[in-house]
């Protein structure tokens, strides 16, 4: 059974980017979780996305990336995604949800905190 965090402790965050192949997907995944700014991070490829940018409607294939990381970390991760970034704008959201099971919560918090 899922169950909310524990008051003390930090809140779950899911962060989303999409990026334009595997490759570069796969670089910024590996260097989140080797700069413990993410836990886990997963790699969804085959979306396709559909948007206006300078006044052109654009249709491409991305790579979706979601990392588990904590809300102590927004900033860092943030920053880290933006600057590692191969777009202009890159898409960054960050979602916090209202349940998870607990020992995982656990886990991504001492994997984000861990200095190893």
């Amino acid at each position: 059974m899922s169950e909310n965090s524990p008051a003390n402790s930090s809140k779950l965050l899911v962060v989303l980017t999409s990026l334009p192949n595997l490759e570069a997907a796969t670089g910024l995944a590996r260097s989140l979780v080797d700069k413990h700014l993410a836990a886990c991070v997963q790699l969804t490829d085959g979306i396709q996305s559909i948007y206006r940018w300078e006044d052109k409607v654009c249709e491409e294939h991305e790579v979706l990336l979601s990392a588990k990381t904590t809300e102590s970390k927004w900033l860092e991760i943030s920053a880290f995604i933006q600057s590692a970034h191969p777009y202009d704008l890159p898409e960054i959201l960050a979602f916090s949800p209202e349940h998870y099971e607990r020992q995982y919560g656990k886990w991504v918090e001492s994997e984000v905190n861990s200095k190893s």
